[in-house]
């Protein structure tokens, strides 16, 4: 029985930690900015309950926008630049916002009431908060998607499993019409590329590999793997793409030999 052991990964010291830190680090940046906001959706005359939403339009669309961004790494370069013009024109919002709230406030204050910035340093400290919940959402999800650095057990293949793997993998119907058996045999070449890849990938990523679309002319696609894997939120090399790639094409090619076989001994059944 053939032994295949997946990928593993290793837990890096005070992941949880960091993870915890950063969440909390996003929290108490968006509590800051927050409070301006809403001074600033008073100031501007929105009433009652909805100077609460004011913050979250603006804010909540910066940890939004972070996230889309990283789950469009692979798309096309005009929606990339269309998602990036958002979240700057959201960010930007929000650091105006908050500087202008600051200074406003600085020039308020009575002079000998206290300590007492100049307006260009209050602003420029105000804009520390959005800044600050921007690069902790991306952070927080760098962080979500590489987990632990992954480190690879090489999955073997016994002595003994390989000895069974059998040289014909596509043994079908007789040949009725001339009346000779007809073994379709695969080529030993194909068998033998297909166990020695085996004992490189894990079945577990090959099964996420068998869920990508195929590609051109019905073939596995080494790209649309790699996309299928980021999609969930694994990485993966070209390396490692290729040999599922490979390994996904030798299915493909002997289900359609098998394909093959049975509808020539369909076509020759007299029956």
């Amino acid at each position: 029985m053939t032994s295949l052991t997946a990928t593993s990964s290793t837990s890096i010291p005070g992941t949880s930690a960091i993870r915890a830190g950063v969440a909390m680090l996003a929290v108490f940046a968006f509590a800051l900015s927050y409070d301006a906001l809403r001074q600033m959706a008073v100031a501007i005359h929105i009433r009652g309950l909805l100077t609460y939403a004011f913050p979250l339009v603006i804010d909540g669309f910066i940890a939004i926008g972070v996230g889309a961004l990283l789950m469009l790494r692979t798309a096309p370069t005009r929606s990339r630049v269309y998602v990036w013009a958002l979240v700057g024109a959201a960010t930007v919002t929000s650091i105006w916002a908050n500087a202008l709230h600051a200074v406003r406030l600085n020039q308020q204050i009575r002079p000998g009431s206290g300590l007492r910035l100049d307006d260009r340093t209050v602003g420029a400290l105000s804009a520390i908060a959005p800044l600050a919940l921007a690069g902790a959402v991306h952070l927080y999800i760098v962080i979500r998607r590489h987990p632990a650095a992954r480190r690879p057990v090489p999955a073997e293949l016994m002595a003994t499993d390989v000895a069974h793997i059998p040289t014909d993998v596509a043994r079908d119907a007789a040949d009725v019409a001339s009346g000779a058996g007809h073994v379709a045999e695969a080529p030993a070449s194909s068998t033998a590329a297909q166990a020695h890849t085996l004992g490189e990938v894990s079945a577990e990523r090959l099964a996420i590999a068998r869920t990508a679309p195929l590609g051109r002319g019905g073939h596995a696609s080494r790209r649309h793997i790699e996309s299928t894997f980021r999609a969930r939120g694994l990485t993966i090399g070209r390396t490692e793409a290729d040999q599922l790639k490979d390994v996904l094409q030798v299915e493909l090619d002997e289900a359609d030999s098998q394909q093959h076989t049975e509808t020539s001994a369909s076509n020759a059944d007299p029956a």
